[in-house]
């Protein structure tokens, strides 16, 4: 992507009409590539996203859209109430194929990191799946850690399952 079409990609903060389908779309079309997840899959995302939709208006959920060409064509949630206990839940972290290996990926998570520390989250917790290499060499490098690996089949097929965490940088000031 050259310099001046990745100058053209901004960060929305928040929803916007058809974020729920946006997002479920990317995530849909990838994993069904890469991961040969189906039906299952997209309709669980699909009932997820639009469920913490609804939530966002309450201060301790954010999402964040990367726009390209107007478009959504990334994402990033913070639920900071699903898991209770001052833990965020980081969820629906994707870029479309048009602006992967942009940096948009690190600049979302990196927002939604801002966030949980702001709102002084005691930890960030993830799960995702054995495979995703580049989004763990991302969440390793901002601090998260592997806690637990095990096998389940909660997307519709058996996978390796990844549990990372997170937890919240302290000011010395």
């Amino acid at each position: 992507m050259t310099a001046a079409a990745n100058a053209a990609i901004t960060i929305h903060s928040g929803y916007l009409p058809g974020a729920i389908g946006s997002i479920t779309e990317m995530h849909a079309k990838y994993y069904a590539r890469t991961a040969g997840f189906g039906q299952y899959f997209e309709s669980k995302v699909a009932a997820g996203l639009a469920e913490f939709a609804a939530r966002l208006d309450r201060p301790c959920n954010g999402l964040w859209l990367a726009l390209h060409e107007g478009e959504i064509a990334g994402s990033i949630a913070i639920d900071g109430e699903d898991l209770g206990k001052g833990q965020a839940h980081l969820r629906w972290f994707i870029t479309s194929d048009r602006i992967r290996g942009s940096g948009m990926g690190r600049k979302l998570l990196s927002a939604a990191l801002h966030f949980c520390d702001t709102q002084e989250f005691a930890e960030t917790r993830l799960w995702t799946f054995s495979g995703l290499d580049a989004a763990r060499t991302l969440y390793e490098q901002e601090g998260f850690q592997l806690v637990r690996q095990y096998t389940d089949s909660q997307w519709g097929k058996e996978m390796t399952e990844q549990e990372f965490i997170r937890l919240r940088l302290h000011s010395d000031t």
